[in-house]
């Protein structure tokens, strides 16, 4: 004898395009955090390395127009600022799609994205007023 299934109703094919376009803007802001975090810690790692070898080497000549310290605050600046405008035009697209989607799910990567700027935030904070 067959059994009697609960039926759900198939998603329609708009509403399959919407999940797809949701997923393809998160996947796509998830990969600018991932570049973002990464080029703040490298510049971070950077600056705390060369500020260890200065320590250790004092006798060595410091005055260039950019330094490693000055590159390491330039790379975490841009990890700051790359992670800023990706966040503003993923929500102007989050909007279009719920202008069309009312219902769409909540997005946690703009959690994360505010996570990984305000330590961005915090360590060029700490590079620049570091010698202060």
């Amino acid at each position: 004898m067959a059994e009697k299934r609960d039926s759900v109703p198939a998603p329609d094919q708009l509403e399959l395009a919407l999940e797809r376009t949701l997923a393809a803007y998160e996947r796509t802001m998830l990969a600018w955090i991932r570049t973002s975090g990464s080029l703040i810690t490298f510049g971070f790692a950077l600056f705390q390395f060369f500020e260890y070898w200065n320590e250790h080497e004092p006798n060595r000549t410091r005055n260039y127009l950019l330094s490693a310290r000055n590159f390491g605050i330039v790379m975490i600046v841009i990890g700051v600022l790359a992670l800023v405008f990706a966040t503003l035009h993923y929500r102007s697209q989050l909007k279009r799609l719920e202008a069309h989607w009312p219902q769409a799910p909540s997005a946690y990567a703009l959690i994360l994205a505010a996570l990984i700027s305000l330590l961005g935030v915090l360590a060029v904070v700490e590079t620049v007023f570091r010698r202060i």
